[in-house]
């Protein structure tokens, strides 16, 4: 029976994973912040206390897994953050590219040396659409996924020769209710205020109709199954007709679609 860490196993995607995994007959093991608070166990998953924005908690994570063999591992968990550039606190980034990226790096490293041992092993980002197509307002939550994709994508061929797949997962917009769990940082007097707030409840509203989570799981199944495992797995919003714009058309012609779409002015008059 082949070994499966999903991070964040307790909700959204990182749930229906564990969910689609258990069904496939893999052994699960999901972490969660807090075990002891999961609401709905999933029968069969085995779940974990695992903290990715506290050292101590990814040592000892990792150091309670050291003689499992995983054969799959799903970096799933994180959050969403959202704001103007200029109000963005600096100690609220740094904490959203611990959890979203650093932690994701480190367990990654924590698996791979079994799985170049054992000459196999698939790792798969959990990522965001928005790595390819940025979106104002969303810097810092599109920074982090475009650099676990820039990881994943760069170790492609320094993994290949041991067997081990790495790949991302670029899901669009998802009715998973992240968008109420959304982080905001966004001034009652600040001066991006308008355009921020029309982004955000344009965002909403793509996320109140978009795929399900369980979607997106079976796109993370496939990508685990494939025998040759493609850099990305785009799923939702269109994938396949956006992607294709953005092989088309200049970046600047998309980009200005883009904001379009989300009600953006190109200029605001100077006060």
């Amino acid at each position: 029976m082949n070994t499966a860490l999903v991070t964040g196993a307790t909700s959204g995607i990182g749930q229906a994973v564990a969910e689609v995994l258990i069904a496939r007959g893999y052994r699960v093991i999901g972490t969660s912040r807090n075990t002891s608070s999961v609401a709905d166990p999933i029968p069969g998953v085995e779940y974990r206390d695992l903290d990715l924005t506290v050292p101590e908690s990814i040592k000892a994570f990792v150091d309670g897994i050291a003689d499992i063999e995983v054969d799959v591992l799903i970096n799933n968990a994180g959050e969403s953050q959202c704001g103007p550039l200029e109000e963005l606190p600096i100690e609220a980034v740094t904490r959203l590219f611990q959890l979203n990226v650093f932690g994701a790096i480190e367990l990654t490293q924590a698996v791979l040396p079994g799985m170049r041992e054992r000459g196999s092993g698939k790792i798969v980002m959990i990522g965001s659409m928005l790595a390819s197509f940025p979106l104002a307002y969303r810097s810092s939550y599109a920074a982090t996924k475009a650099a676990i994709k820039g990881f994943a994508t760069a170790a492609r061929y320094e993994l290949k020769p041991f067997g081990i797949d790495i790949t991302t997962v670029e899901p669009g917009s998802i009715a998973t209710g992240l968008s109420a769990r959304r982080t905001k940082y966004c001034g009652p007097h600040s001066p991006y205020l308008r355009d921020f707030t029309t982004v955000i409840s344009q965002l909403d509203a793509k996320e109140a109709v978009g795929i399900t989570a369980e979607r997106v799981a079976l796109t993370v199944l496939e990508a685990i199954e494939d025998k040759k495992t493609l850099p990305i797995y785009a799923v939702g919003s269109n994938a396949p007709a956006v992607f294709l714009a953005k092989r088309l058309l200049p970046r600047s012609v998309l980009e200005a679609f883009t904001a379009r779409a989300y009600g953006l002015p190109s200029k605001r008059a100077a006060h």
